[in-house]
């Protein structure tokens, strides 16, 4: 079970663009908790700790246990926005979760085996379509990220995701058929030279018709 991490909040008594720009010249970020058929509760949060744990990653796939007066919540961050010119956070929107609660998350893929690989030996290039994948899990089991081996894939190889072995409890959200993770493309030299192949056979039944 994932340990949730513990934030404390303040209160804000007033919504809207007034308000929020007077929570950040106090040195907070404001923020909104909303969700499980509850009013939406505006709060404010630490400008500095808050921009430490964005930036540290994962935190959008993080629990938290938020208190305010007195009162946790449950909740995983939804999204969050940052200012255009500083990178600084300037809003954050959290949504109350269950213990038993099912949740989607982008959960990043990590390659290995690489250095098993034929095709990655042999010069090939690792091409990452995608580098994460929307999963359903339970909130309390959100995994760090999945796993692809590429140990005896060779140039040419596709990784498609039924061939991916997801985390324990986990389902993938696409509805695509033929979802492509990542695939070993031949160097540039290797495809150079076979695009050039197939252009001389193609030249040499012409050229033996002409004769």
């Amino acid at each position: 079970m994932t340990a949730a991490k513990q934030l404390k909040a303040e209160a804000r008594d007033r919504v809207g663009k007034g308000a929020a720009r007077a929570a950040r010249r106090a040195g907070k970020v404001p923020a909104v908790i909303y969700g499980a058929g509850e009013a939406a509760q505006p709060i404010a949060l630490d400008f500095n700790q808050t921009k430490q744990l964005i930036f540290a990653g994962h935190f959008l796939t993080t629990v938290f246990e938020i208190e305010v007066d007195g009162k946790k919540t449950r909740v995983i961050p939804r999204d969050y926005q940052l200012d255009p010119v500083k990178d600084t956070p300037v809003h954050i929107d959290f949504l109350r979760v269950a213990r038993d609660a099912k949740v989607a998350v982008e959960v990043p893929v990590h390659f290995v085996n690489q250095e098993a690989s034929p095709g990655i030996k042999r010069g090939g290039v690792l091409n990452i379509v995608h580098h994460a994948i929307e999963l359903s899990v339970p909130v309390d089991a959100i995994p760090e990220f999945v796993e692809v081996d590429l140990k005896g894939l060779d140039i040419g190889a596709s990784i498609h995701l039924d061939g991916v072995k997801l985390p324990a409890g986990a389902q993938a959200t696409t509805q695509e058929k033929d979802f492509t993770v990542a695939t070993i493309a031949a160097p540039s030299k290797l495809a150079a030279e076979a695009a050039e192949a197939g252009e001389a056979a193609e030249a040499t039944p012409a050229a033996e018709e002409k004769k």
